[in-house]
């Protein structure tokens, strides 16, 4: 059996769903500021004079270096205490907030951003391994997830409103001051309501392994971002790429031996854990590119206001709110393919449907389009975490929600960079509804070819019926708790 974790989890109920709302409070809070953000993008692009290509960054600066440190900051929250790494992530990303809203230039913002990234890589893992530990028993635990996955469309329906709105009133720089106070406030809350958890057996911290993450995701992202502008076959593209592969080789050879690796490369033997990994990556890519592609086409395209333009992709977001807790607590009792299958074919069939009518002129028809989308997004968000950190032990949560979470940031990073080199591959692509309909259609067509991949691995991996188990050498054959 596993060690259980050291922590107080049997509480009164109006006790843990307090501590369930601090957690999606902060979660809300990074969330939204990413969905508002993307909004700003064209007011932040004239008043920085910031080329396509540094809005791309400005996105991916933040979800790239969220990616690398979620997994290493889970395996610190686990050990030294998860209200502890909590707290200081909302200090951090409070203080990354308010630089941000400070940045003279593009090159400024986006080194705020990732401070802010460092900040939010101590709040995501963490706040869904609390989660975890509050709640223990599967039923409860699977409507917690889908409330905490119902955050996630909360802040895609209020962040386009809300970014819009005071883009239009006051300016981008007010996306950032709001975080301030709320970070202020989560921060007291939890100081007097989150226990204090940690694993029962601290996982040793894997320095190599956190070198390779870094230099598996930071130069690929690089090189997509770059490649339309330094050229797909100049040395610093090709130079990147091989780097990331290196990366990819020395993680597969180097994690499972292993005590306490950064990654549980021996949880991927699982299929419904792998499948789940692939799922999320995709699903992000999808839509993190759809963000990007929308915000550029809605107001750089058809010169829509911020604030319309938040309130045209308020289907979306509100279909995304709708889907979380509904098909958390379908998951609960029905299982994981059900949910994967639907959430999958209805992110293929939007996009399908987006990639032939987007610039028809029917806008009935588009934000039609934009809510099948959202809906379908929403549904796989739950089964994806509930799989994922079902992989693990309990004792481990923090790693097990780092996975989910990091899966998630490598597909939006992907999403944003890949979306963002088509469109700047094509000059001129933003001056006109003519000129962005090709490399739009494009994009639109690798929205679909991702979406369609999640589809394709939602049926082919195994249903979850029991957790998957992982071999540790330390922990032989362990089962996760259900």
């Amino acid at each position: 059996m596993t060690a259980p974790d050291t922590a107080t989890t049997s509480g009164r109920q109006p006790r843990k769903r307090l501590v369930l709302a601090i957690c999606c409070t902060a979660v809300l809070m990074a969330n939204l500021d990413t969905t508002a953000l993307n909004v700003a993008l064209p007011s932040i692009g004239r008043e920085l004079h910031a080329s396509v290509s540094s809005a791309q960054w400005a996105v991916a600066a933040y979800t790239v270096v969220l990616a690398c440190l979620l997994m290493l900051f889970g395996s610190i929250a686990d050990r030294i205490g998860r209200r502890t790494v909590f707290q200081a992530g909302l200090v951090v990303f409070g203080t990354g907030s308010l630089l941000c809203s400070l940045a003279p230039s593009p090159g400024w913002l986006v080194a705020f951003r990732m401070v802010q990234a460092v900040g939010g890589a101590m709040l995501n893992p963490v706040a869904m391994s609390i989660i975890i530990n509050v709640f223990p028993r599967p039923a409860e635990r699977a409507r917690a997830v889908g409330a905490w996955s119902g955050t996630t469309g909360i802040s895609m329906a209020a962040g386009p409103v809300i970014g819009g709105a005071l883009v239009d009133a006051i300016g981008w720089r007010a996306i950032f001051w709001i975080n301030v106070p709320i970070a202020l406030c989560a921060f007291v809350l939890t100081t007097r309501f989150v226990p204090q958890s940690r694993a029962a057996v601290a996982r040793r911290l894997d320095p190599v392994g956190q070198l390779l993450v870094i230099g598996l995701l930071g130069p690929l992202v690089f090189a997509i971002i770059e490649g339309p502008h330094r050229g797909w076959g100049s040395p610093v593209t090709i130079g990147c790429l091989l780097l990331s592969l290196v990366c990819v080789v020395g993680l597969l050879s180097y994690e499972p031996r292993r005590t306490d690796p950064l990654i549980e490369v021996r949880a991927f033997a699982s299929p419904p854990f792998a499948g789940a990994v692939v799922i999320a990556i995709c699903a992000y890519i999808a839509m993190g590119g759809f963000l990007f592609l929308n915000t550029y086409f809605l107001q750089g395209v058809r010169n829509d206001r911020p604030l319309v333009a938040g309130l045209e992709l308020l289907p979306m977001a509100a279909a995304m709110l709708v889907a979380g807790p509904l098909w958390g607590r379908s998951t609960a009792e029905r299982g994981d393919r059900l949910t994967l299958t639907v959430g999958g074919a209805l992110t293929t069939f939007a996009a399908v449907l987006l990639t032939f009518t987007f610039d028809g002129g029917n806008q009935v028809l588009l934000l039609f389009g934009y809510a099948v989308f959202g809906l379908g997004i929403g549904y796989l968000n739950t089964p994806i975490t509930t799989i994922v950190t079902s992989g693990l032990p309990r004792s481990e949560a923090g790693v097990a929600a780092s996975i989910a979470t990091t899966s998630r940031q490598i597909g939006q990073s992907l999403g944003v960079a890949i979306i963002g080199s088509i469109l700047a591959a094509t000059p001129g692509a933003l001056d006109s509804v003519a000129a962005f309909h090709t490399p739009a259609r494009i994009c639109w067509s690798v929205l679909t070819g991702a979406a369609l991949t999640a589809l394709l691995v939602a049926r082919v991996a195994p249903a979850r019926s029991a957790s998957p188990r992982t071999t540790s050498r330390r922990r032989p054959k362990t089962t996760a708790p259900q």
